[in-house]
């Protein structure tokens, strides 16, 4: 891929094609497909791929244009971060929370804490960040600035974490033993933690939006398979290899995440270029560029919120985010309750995610062929089934990880039909504004979730099987959503035709020149 050229051209116009190797044309024409609609009411969606003159498969995502190679190629360093960032995301929660039941942390802190403030957060860091996002043009791009920043930040972060006993002593003996050690120590994670948590918000309000903008369309539910098989793999390392040795390995365990989520992160950052993109002004509907904040704010709440579909589609990804966070937040300290060890817990898990790796590129196929939204009505279907079974069948240590097993295999199912499903309904144009205004409802529906089931098992002496009847009545709730979205979809041209309100077919992709054939 080439370097992003700074000049951008008007809105509606082609700017040159890009390609792993080089521009590949200019030419202003757009190409598309013949449409079947002849009403006109759906307009025809521009070529994504095509072959040229001599048999060569190129693919276009926005400017950018691949052939085979230069896909792999893109494929491999986004999976790269991937990794690093599922390295990441996948550890510091279950050691987190062995480090904080050890410190004798109650159920609704670590609520607070684990699913409350990082939502809290996110409600007023992901707006503006995306919405800047967005309008921003920089010889890197308008993602990887985003990106590249808050990765040094949050792995220095994590360092402080590892740290936190440490500094808890000293925190102690500095105040003359006025507070406990364990106070001290919370004090000091709770600090590191926050700093954490903003910097991986900022990176992860934007990184989808990156994957939006350089990976073609056609090939979405086959990358996310790719994508969630890694992050399962990471998930099947630490739940196997390390697990165990989180509470004994606390210092080292969080030393070695942070290396490698840092470095792997920054590799990636390096290596994946953006292509062109309209100029900001275009965006704004009176073709004007508007800097001041509470005028952006008001752009942004008018386009976010003012569309009953987006409302729709908001409500479904946050009931399919919050869905399976009953079960995840508090299904290690379900596992002592049942007297399993670590060792046995991480086994199972490790058995689930190796289904589910076997699972996500078949699913990310039927994706590609059938769409997110249908393949994820059966996904959700089938999780809220099993769910009313665990909730009914769970007594004793053998039927807890049956129940365990099936989660994870069918949470992961579920997250590999519908992850693409934001960049399949939401505007390609606005992606990132558009995806942190979903973010907002999941972030103060999440901030409500997790301390009420926290305080209802601390309220019912730890009883934690309610938290399986917890997740099927969200599932429900969510497949009923997930209908409605998917009947909106139908209206507005289902999936040959769909467009996002907003949107415009240019904004989908930037047809080829017309001498290349379809």
């Amino acid at each position: 891929m080439s370097q992003p050229n700074d000049d951008q051209t008007e809105h509606g116009a082609n700017p040159p094609l890009e390609s792993d190797s080089g521009p590949v044309s200019s030419a202003p024409e757009q190409l598309v497909v013949a449409s079947d609609d002849p009403a006109g009411a759906h307009p025809p969606l521009p070529v994504l791929e095509y072959r040229t003159d001599d048999g060569v498969k190129l693919w276009t995502a926005g400017t950018l244009t691949y052939t085979i190679g230069g896909l792999a190629l893109l494929f491999f360093w986004l999976l790269w971060g991937d990794f690093a960032l599922s390295i990441r995301d996948r550890s510091v929660g279950p050691v987190v929370q062995l480090f904080l039941r050890r410190e004798g942390v109650s159920n609704t802190l670590i609520a607070v804490l684990l699913s409350s403030l990082p939502p809290a957060l996110g409600m007023f860091l992901g707006p503006i960040i995306s919405y800047r996002s967005d309008r921003l043009r920089s010889r890197w791009g308008r993602r990887i600035p985003f990106l590249i920043i808050p990765t040094p930040i949050a792995a220095a972060a994590m360092v402080g974490i590892a740290f936190c006993p440490q500094i808890g002593d000293a925190i102690e003996h500095l105040l003359g033993g006025r507070y406990s050690n364990s106070h001290c120590t919370i004090a000091a994670f709770a600090f590191f933690w926050t700093i954490f948590e903003v910097a991986a918000i900022a990176s992860a309000s934007v990184f989808g939006g990156l994957i939006n903008d350089v990976v073609p369309r056609p090939l979405l539910g086959r990358f996310f398979a790719l994508f969630r098989a890694v992050s399962l793999a990471d998930g099947m390392i630490f739940n196997y290899f390390l697990l165990q040795r989180a509470e004994s390995h606390f210092f080292m365990l969080f030393l070695a995440i942070a290396l490698v989520f840092g470095s792997g992160f920054l590799l990636m950052c390096l290596n994946v270029k953006e292509g062109s993109y309209p100029p900001p002004h275009a965006l704004d509907s009176n073709q004007r560029e508007r800097r001041g904040f509470f005028e952006a704010a008001k752009i942004y709440f008018s386009e976010c919120y003012s569309h009953p579909h987006y409302l729709w589609c908001f409500a479904a990804i946050t009931l399919g985010t919050i869905t399976f966070l009953p079960i995840n937040l508090f299904s290690i300290p379900f596992a002592k309750h049942m007297k399993i060890d670590l060792e046995q817990y991480g086994k199972f898990v490790t058995a689930g995610y190796f289904v589910s790796i076997c699972l996500a590129y078949p699913i990310g196929s039927l994706v590609d062929r059938f769409h997110a939204l249908r393949v994820g009505l059966v996904a959700l279907s089938l999780y809220a089934i099993s769910m009313a079974w665990a909730a009914w069948a769970i007594r004793d240590a053998n039927t807890f990880c049956v129940a365990l097993f099936l989660h994870t295999v069918l949470s992961g199912s579920c997250a590999t039909a519908t992850i693409s499903l934001g960049l399949a309904l939401l505007p390609r144009s606005k992606f990132s504004q558009f995806a942190s205004a979903g973010g907002i409802l999941t972030s103060l529906v999440t901030i409500t979730v997790g301390p009420v089931i926290g305080s209802m098992l601390d309220w019912t002496n730890h009883n934690y099987r309610l938290t399986y009847v917890a997740g099927f009545l969200i599932s429900c709730v969510a497949v009923l959503v997930l209908c409605v979205v998917y009947r909106n979809f139908l209206r507005l041209g289902g999936p040959k035709g769909y467009i996002a309100p907003g949107d415009s077919p240019t904004d989908i992709a930037v047809a080829p020149h017309p001498a290349l054939r379809h």
